[in-house]
């Protein structure tokens, strides 16, 4: 975009803080190959938004996708929780991993919060400031001022402000930023594409960096619930922290580009990139769903009149791939001795796994399931 300005650094002294323009105005594209992505990612969402009308039980599947971009978003600040340790009941963590765990369970529960909220909050300061409290809560950023824009300079990379790769704007311009934001969010008086509106907002929101801590996590929860306030996406399904985590030299440089270069352009052509990838990788992770579950409903036929109890266990091996006996028998009613050759059969289906190793508090993985969600397609 020829007419675009990203904004001017401003000598603070011992630094030179960032002073980004504001955004809701109107744009201009004349760039034919940033328009021809941008059907493509159109078209891409449009096949992943009407693929999840027609898989049944769609929730049980969400909630996957949801775990895998809590690790993922939280990887990307240096957090390491695996899948299968986030599905892991908070007793079953290692002290070591506590504290990561919880992040990401917080990542999840900000994320859950927020899309049953946007049935009564548009996209807003306030949804974001609910999120980010969540998110906050007991962790190591707990006192940070969770669900707070920040009252004080930050800054990113450096072991201190003076040798900062990147000093955001004053704290005293960040609701002048932010509410310029969601105008620029709503805003009917310029027309401009959904996803360049959100891939532009979101580069403005990691600019302005308006809280102390959190602020990737939060930036990259936007994008989903602006996907899914704007109606362009029924369903919350496209998670892009797989594809930034992946790319993460990338993503972080081209966010510098546009302020360093006003190349807001390449950034618009990477994310829109990643729109694509993950739209396309989602729906193959959704049909290699489907086949798993029916490779699954035929091979149990073979356990007779136990087959009936075997595929309310994999209905719920959905839901929480990784289990313990107790929870098995809550699911099916029997006793502990039946639950334990239940669980003998389905190893030997080769449908769950044991994974502690132990003689005592064993559990067993799903894991031909949570391998589709590790596959980067």
């Amino acid at each position: 975009m020829k007419n675009f300005k990203a904004g001017n650094y401003i000598n603070q002294g011992t630094y030179k803080s960032f002073q980004p323009e504001m955004i809701n105005r109107n744009w201009k594209l004349d760039d034919m190959e940033l328009l021809a992505l941008l059907g493509q990612a159109d078209r891409q969402l449009g096949r992943l938004d009407m693929y999840s009308d027609y898989i049944p039980n769609i929730d049980l599947f969400i909630r996957l996708h949801v775990v895998k971009e809590a690790t993922k978003s939280s990887k990307i600040e240096g957090t390491k929780t695996s899948i299968e340790d986030a599905l892991l009941a908070k007793e079953n963590v290692s002290l070591e991993k506590k504290d990561d765990w919880i992040e990401v369970q917080n990542y999840i529960s900000a994320l859950n919060s927020s899309i049953e909220k946007l049935k009564e909050l548009p996209f807003s300061s306030r949804l974001i400031k609910t999120a980010h409290k969540i998110l906050l809560t007991g962790v190591r950023g707990t006192h940070k001022s969770p669900g707070e824009f920040r009252s004080s300079q930050n800054w990113i990379g450096g072991a201190s402000i003076s040798d900062a790769i990147f000093v955001p704007p004053v704290f005293t311009s960040v609701n002048d930023y932010m509410g310029d934001m969601e105008k620029f969010a709503h805003s009917t008086n310029y027309f401009f594409p959904e996803l360049l509106k959100i891939a532009l907002i979101h580069y403005q929101f990691e600019t302005v960096h308006p809280f102390l801590d959190g602020n990737g996590r939060v930036g990259r929860l936007m994008i989903i619930l602006y996907l899914v306030e704007k109606g362009i996406l029924k369903r919350p399904v496209l998670y892009l922290s797989d594809f930034f985590e992946r790319n993460k030299t990338l993503y972080y440089n081209n966010l510098m580009n546009v302020r360093e270069k006003n190349d807001v352009t390449q950034w618009y052509k990477f994310f829109l990139v990643g729109v694509i990838e993950t739209a396309k990788n989602s729906i193959s992770t959704f049909d290699a769903i489907l086949k798993l579950r029916n490779e699954l409903e035929l091979k149990i036929q073979r356990l007779g009149s136990r087959s009936k109890n075997a595929l309310i266990i994999i209905n719920h091996l959905f839901q929480e791939p990784v289990t313990d006996a107790l929870s098995i028998r809550k699911w099916i009613g029997l006793s502990l001795p039946s639950v334990y050759k239940m669980i003998y059969e389905l190893e030997g289906l080769g449908v769950i796994t044991e994974i502690t190793g132990g003689k005592r508090g064993k559990l067993y993985m799903f894991a031909d399931y949570l391998n589709l969600f590790y596959d980067t397609h």
